[in-house]
């Protein structure tokens, strides 16, 4: 089981954005800026392409909302969405508010957010879905 499987199943507390049948939000524990949101369809499958062509579809569809969500918490240009796939063995999709290019640069140093600014992070998306 990788990580996020755990976090799905509720094996380890996560900071939930938002969830449906296919699909689950959190914040990224280590986030490059706040407002880091990791998106991850519930079946465990590596690589992003991979993921079978109707999750994969709605995997974006259900980033959506959360993506103008980010835009609307966060002093930002734009939501960016980024997929490496190399840190945990389970497709899954970066949204990051962004003002450049460089905000999603993944060899910066990350951030180490309290539990209390995780907390007000996830309340600030959350009241904009």
């Amino acid at each position: 089981m990788t990580i996020f499987s755990k976090i799905i199943a509720g094996d380890i507390p996560c900071y939930k954005i938002a969830e449906s049948d296919k699909h689950m939000a959190f914040l990224d524990i280590e986030p490059l800026v706040p407002g880091h949101v990791l998106v991850v369809p519930k079946t465990e499958i590596d690589k992003i392409f991979d993921v079978p062509d109707e999750y994969l579809a709605e995997m974006l569809v259900f980033a959506k909302p959360i993506a103008h969500a980010i835009e609307k918490a966060f002093d930002c240009r734009r939501c960016g969405i980024s997929v490496i796939g190399l840190e945990v063995p389970h497709a899954h999709m970066h949204l990051v508010p962004i003002n450049s290019a460089n905000d999603l640069n993944f060899s910066r140093s990350k951030l180490h957010l309290s539990a209390e600014e995780m907390k007000a992070v996830q309340e600030k998306i959350k009241a904009h879905l």
